[in-house]
C-alpha cells in the first residue's frame, strides 16, 4: 500500500470522533433527563411496575451496544469498515428523529422510547465497532496513540458532556434531548459518505452465524438478568434469588462457554480467540473492563449523591437538581479532556505502560478520597477529586486503546475494536448491577429504622411509618437518582399528609427532610461502593502493569 495522503487521516479522525461523541452522549444524556421525560410522557416512575421502564430506558441502549459491537466489527472486516460505519450514522440519525416524535403517553410512550432507543443503539454500535479500526488503518504507528487517544476521549467525554446537555435541554423541553442528535447526525452522515473511504484490504469470509448467535444471546441474557436482579423480588430487597434471574445468569454463562468452543472449531470465527494469547491485548482488555465498571459506577453514584442529597441541602429545588448536577460534574469532563490527548501523544514516544498504570493508580486514589469525604462536602474538595479521577481515566484510556489496536493484525482490527468496545460497554452495564446492588445492601441495613424514626418524629402514625419504612430501598435509590422527593409518594396512598399539621407537612415535603434522612444510610452504602471501585482500579492497574511490551501489528 502506498503512502496514505496526510489529509485523509485527519478527516477520518474528525469524523470518527464526532461519531463516537454522538453515540456516547446518547448513552448518558437520557440518564439525567429521566425526570423531564417521565413528566413529558405522563408516566409516574414510582407507580407499581413502572421502575422497569426506567431501567430499560437506561439499560436498553447499553445492553445493545455491549452485545452487538463485536459482530458488527467483524462484519466491518468482511464487507468494509467504512460501509458499516456510514450505515451506523444513518440508522442513528433516523432513530433520533423517531424518538423526538414520540406520539404516545403513559406506558405506550415509554415503550416507543425504549424500542427506538434500541434501534438507535444499533446505529451507535456500528459507529463504535468500526471507528478505532478506521483510524488504525489511516494512521501510521508513530501517531496511532495520539489519534486513538483523541477518539477515545471524544467517546468518554461524551458520556459526561451528555449529563450537562441533558440537564440543559430537558429544562427546556424533554424532546430536545433527542432533537439535538438530528442536525449533528445529518451533517455527520453526509460528511462520512462524501469523505471516508476503504483504505485497507477487505477480508472476505463466511459469517459465523452460530458464533454471533451464542455470543449475542449469552451477553444479552447476563445483562438482562442483571437489570432484573436489582429489582425487588417477593419479600426480598433485590431479585438475585429469583429463578428467572438465576436461570438467565447461568444460561448466559453457558452460552458464552459454548461460544468459546465454537470459535475454536469453526474455520472463520467471528472473533479469533487466539488474540487473547497476546499479553498486550488480553491485559489491555482486562484493565479496560475493570476500569469501565468502576467508572460507570462512579457516574451513577455521583448523580445520586448530588441530585438526591447535596444539591437539595444547599437550597436547590429538586426539579432543578439534574441541570446543576451536570454543571457540578464538569471537572470530571475537564480531567478527561486535559489528560487524554496529551497522554495519547506522549505514549507514542515513551510507551504506554507508565501512562496506563499510573493513570489507573490515580483513578483508584480518587475513589479513596471520595469515600473519605463527608456527605455534605465542601465543593472544592469534591471538584478536585473528580478532576483527578477524570485525569486518571484519560491517562489510561487513550494509550490503552492504542496498545490494544496496535497489537492485532490488520485483518482483525474490526473485530478487535468491537471486542474492546464490548468490554467497555459491558463494564458500564455491569456497573449498574454491581454498584446499585452494593448501595442497596448498604441502605437496607440502616434505612428502614432511620426512615421510620424520621416519619414518626413528624407525626406520621406508627403503622403508616412502618409500612413506608419496609418498602424496598430500590425506590429510595431511584428517587435520589431522579432528583425527586419521594415522601409525598410514600404517604399519598394513606392520605396521611392531608391530616398532618401544616408545619409537619411542609417539613416532610421540603428540600431538607428527605436528604437529611437518607444521608447517613446512603453514606454507609457509598463507602462500600467506592471501596469496591478503588479495589477494581488497583486490579486494573496490576493487569496493565503485566501487559508486557506491545509490538505494532501493521
Amino acid at each position: 500500500m502506498g503512502e496514505r495522503p496526510d489529509r485523509y487521516k485527519w478527516v477520518a479522525l474528525s469524523n470518527t470522533s464526532l461519531g463516537m461523541f454522538m453515540a456516547t452522549v446518547d448513552a448518558s444524556i437520557v440518564i439525567i433527563s429521566m425526570p423531564a421525560i417521565f413528566r413529558g410522557i405522563h408516566l409516574d416512575p414510582f407507580a407499581a411496575g413502572n421502575i422497569i421502564y426506567l431501567l430499560w430506558m437506561i439499560m436498553g441502549y447499553l445492553l445493545v451496544t455491549a452485545v452487538l459491537v463485536v459482530s458488527l466489527g467483524r462484519l466491518g472486516d468482511i464487507v468494509g469498515r467504512v460501509k458499516i460505519y456510514n450505515l451506523g450514522f444513518v440508522i442513528f440519525t433516523l432513530a433520533s428523529i423517531a424518538l423526538s416524535f414520540d406520539p404516545a403517553h403513559g406506558t405506550n410512550g415509554a415503550l416507543w422510547l425504549i424500542c427506538w432507543r434500541i434501534v438507535q443503539a444499533l446505529g451507535g454500535s456500528m459507529l463504535m465497532a468500526n471507528s478505532a479500526a478506521i483510524l488504525t488503518d489511516a494512521f501510521p504507528a508513530r501517531q496511532r496513540g495520539m489519534a486513538l487517544g483523541i477518539n477515545q476521549i471524544s467517546a468518554l467525554s461524551g458520556q459526561f458532556i451528555g449529563l450537562v446537555l441533558g440537564g440543559l435541554l430537558s429544562a427546556w423541553d424533554w424532546r430536545a434531548v433527542f432533537w439535538v442528535n438530528v442536525p449533528v447526525g445529518i451533517f455527520g452522515t453526509i460528511w462520512a459518505y462524501r469523505s471516508l473511504r476503504e483504505i485497507s484490504a477487505r477480508n472476505p469470509a463466511k459469517i459465523d452465524w452460530w458464533g454471533n448467535l451464542t455470543f449475542a444471546l449469552g451477553c444479552g441474557l447476563i445483562l438482562v438478568s442483571i437489570t432484573y436482579g436489582i429489582q425487588p423480588y417477593g419479600g426480598h430487597t433485590m431479585g438475585w434469588t429469583s429463578p428467572k434471574v438465576l436461570t438467565g445468569l447461568i444460561g448466559g454463562a453457558v452460552l458464552l462457554v459454548v461460544f468459546g468452543l465454537i470459535e475454536t472449531r469453526v474455520e472463520q470465527p467471528m472473533f479469533a480467540l487466539r488474540l487473547f494469547r497476546n499479553r498486550s491485548f488480553a491485559a489491555g482488555n482486562a484493565a479496560a473492563l475493570l476500569a469501565s465498571i468502576a467508572r460507570g459506577g462512579l457516574q451513577f453514584m455521583l448523580i445520586i449523591w448530588l441530585q438526591g442529597i447535596w444539591l437539595p441541602l444547599h437550597g436547590y429545588a429538586f426539579e432543578d437538581a439534574p441541570l446543576w448536577a451536570g454543571i457540578f460534574l464538569l471537572p470530571l469532563t475537564a480531567g478527561f479532556l486535559l489528560a487524554g490527548p496529551v497522554s495519547g501523544t506522549l505514549s507514542d514516544r515513551f510507551g504506554v505502560r507508565w501512562f496506563t498504570t499510573g493513570g489507573l493508580l490515580l483513578f483508584g486514589a480518587s475513589f479513596v478520597g471520595l469515600l473519605l469525604l463527608p456527605i455534605d462536602f465542601p465543593y472544592w474538595a469534591f471538584a478536585l477529586l473528580i478532576l483527578l479521577n477524570g485525569m486518571g481515566s484519560g491517562m489510561f484510556s487513550a494509550p490503552n486503546t492504542s496498545a490494544i489496536m496496535s497489537s492485532v493484525p490488520a485483518t482483525h482490527r474490526g473485530a478487535a475494536s468491537g471486542m474492546r468496545s464490548t468490554f467497555q460497554n459491558s463494564g458500564t452495564s455491569l456497573s449498574i448491577g454491581v454498584f446499585f446492588s452494593l448501595l442497596i445492601v448498604g441502605l437496607a441495613d440502616r434505612l428502614p429504622s432511620t426512615l421510620q424514626a424520621g416519619l414518626r418524629a413528624q407525626g406520621v402514625p406508627a403503622g403508616v411509618a412502618h409500612h413506608a419504612a419496609t418498602l424496598p430501598p430500590v425506590s429510595t435509590v431511584f428517587s435520589a437518582f431522579l432528583g425527586v422527593n419521594p415522601v409525598e409518594t410514600l404517604l399519598k396512598p394513606s392520605g396521611t399528609l392531608a391530616k398532618l399539621p401544616a408545619h409537619n407537612r411542609d417539613v416532610l415535603t421540603g428540600k431538607e427532610f428527605f436528604p437529611n434522612l437518607i444521608s447517613s444510610p446512603f453514606h454507609h452504602g457509598l463507602v462500600i461502593v467506592f471501596a469496591t471501585a478503588a479495589g477494581m482500579s488497583l486490579l486494573a492497574a496490576i493487569a496493565s502493569a503485566l501487559r508486557g511490551t506491545p509490538s505494532s501489528a501493521e
